[in-house]
């Protein structure tokens, strides 16, 4: 037998390594956002004040090494930070939760002695659309315990309210349950309606969630100091209205009236000058106070978008519009004068108005009501569509006439909100869009 050799031992440092992996950061490890250029930056201080580097940014938005020369009001791509990402991820959440809820709160469950007439008035629905929403009859009969879908409503829970617990001697919190509104906390608080919407800055067309705390009988935060308001002049041009100088200049219509003492009814003539009140910020601004409304943040992100979505959009001419109102309003059995007066004090027939709080298109729909309107026609209506927009708040105008006293009180029910105006009656502000609409209605 041949004798067995043992290999030679290889030395370490002859044995072939593995390349090296290096770890490369990830630019964005939370995804992107945008940034607007700001007087003062260049690519080296926005890449410290997002966490990047200026190679990255100028990788990430096309730009020549260095940057080159930032304008002031470009956008630019920067990586999002940790806690950008946590407050979009928790926004996300608690969308979804109210998005669960909202289905959740859309259930009715039969009680002793209810109707569907009686469901439908005092869920601030049409007995058509529940009937539609259950398929049922005017003549089914209902049992106890029946579940009752409640189209694009909020319903109260089912079972009656417990008393609501006092409050605190000097000013408290409340926690808002399923059910509540804001003037029925204020009367359960004995705290007056104007008092809330002062203390937790709210607005008669505010909404309020299950869970949300309200503080009740305190002293409304004192308002931060603000220079003296000054007013700009306006000359009147063919087809001005009083709401359309208002809804472009972003201010409330009512201050503009005042400014100039003038009724709501009042006729303007070519070549007029009016004085434009500075008591808000202008709708295309970025800020969240509007007309002494503070609106929460991701709802003026929202309505930024939107903005721009719109300006970037094609959209009708003015008689387009107009035509698609009265078609419309025709086809769902409302009165065009009326839809057409509503749409030209909301937005003087324009696609492109946005308010700060969301309220979008001809006729200003916010998303929520878009959403009941959506339910009541039987589809998904995409309110930045110039013809759903008009569909929305066409139904919506259906509706509250079909559930209204009266027409003033549907009016009113647009602006307001139909329960508030049934429970509060109309504010002084409700009273002169009534007036103004109602002045427009006589034209058309």
């Amino acid at each position: 037998m041949p004798p067995v050799i043992a290999p030679a031992a290889v030395p370490p440092a002859a044995v072939s390594a593995p390349p090296a992996v290096v770890q490369k950061a990830k630019p964005a490890p939370y995804g992107w956002t945008t940034y607007t250029v700001r007087s003062g930056d260049n690519l080296s201080t926005i890449a410290a004040r997002t966490g990047s580097t200026a190679g990255i940014l100028a990788a990430q938005n096309h730009l020549p090494d260095g940057g080159g020369h930032l304008s002031i009001g470009q956008r630019l791509s920067v990586p999002k930070t940790a806690a950008q990402a946590r407050a979009e991820a928790a926004a996300a959440r608690a969308a979804a939760a109210a998005r669960a809820e909202a289905v959740r709160r859309a259930t009715y469950v039969v009680r002793e002695g209810d109707t569907l007439s009686g469901i439908a008035a005092e869920r601030g629905v049409t007995l058509a659309a529940l009937l539609k929403a259950n398929r049922l009859s005017p003549t089914s009969v209902l049992h106890i315990g029946q579940k009752v879908m409640v189209p694009g409503s909020a319903p109260a829970s089912a079972s009656r309210p417990a008393a609501a617990p006092e409050p605190t001697p000097g000013g408290g919190t409340y926690v808002v349950r399923s059910g509540d509104t804001l003037s029925a906390i204020a009367a359960r608080t004995g705290t007056p309606l104007g008092t809330v919407y002062s203390l937790n800055r709210l607005s008669a067309r505010s909404i309020i969630h299950p869970g949300q705390k309200l503080r009740v009988n305190g002293t409304a935060p004192a308002p931060t100091a603000a220079p003296k308001p000054s007013s700009t002049a306006y000359t009147v041009v063919a087809g001005d209205t009083m709401s359309g100088i208002a809804a472009r200049k972003g201010v409330p219509l009512a201050a503009l009236l005042k400014a100039n003492r003038l009724a709501a009814t009042a006729v303007i003539l070519v070549g007029q000058k009016l004085q434009v009140p500075a008591t808000a910020a202008p709708v295309t601004s970025t800020n969240d106070t509007f007309a002494g409304r503070t609106y929460p943040r991701s709802t003026v992100d929202a309505a930024n978008r939107n903005r721009a979505t719109l300006a970037a959009a094609a959209v009708p001419s003015r008689s387009q519009t107009q035509a698609m109102v009265v078609a419309t309003a025709r086809r769902q059995g409302v009165d065009p004068a009326l839809a057409l007066a509503v749409g030209w004090q909301e937005s003087g027939w324009n696609q492109r108005q946005v308010s700060v709080a969301n309220a979008i298109g001809v006729m200003q729909v916010i998303p929520s009501s878009g959403e009941w309107a959506s339910q009541m026609v039987g589809r998904r209506l995409d309110l930045l569509n110039t013809q759903d927009n008009i569909t929305a708040g066409v139904a919506i105008l259906r509706a509250l006439t079909r559930s209204a006293a009266n027409t003033d009180q549907a009016i009113a029910g647009y602006y307001q909100g139909l329960a508030s105006v049934q429970q509060n009656g109309m504010y002084a502000d409700t009273k002169a869009y009534v007036a103004a609409v109602l002045s427009h209605r006589g034209r058309m």
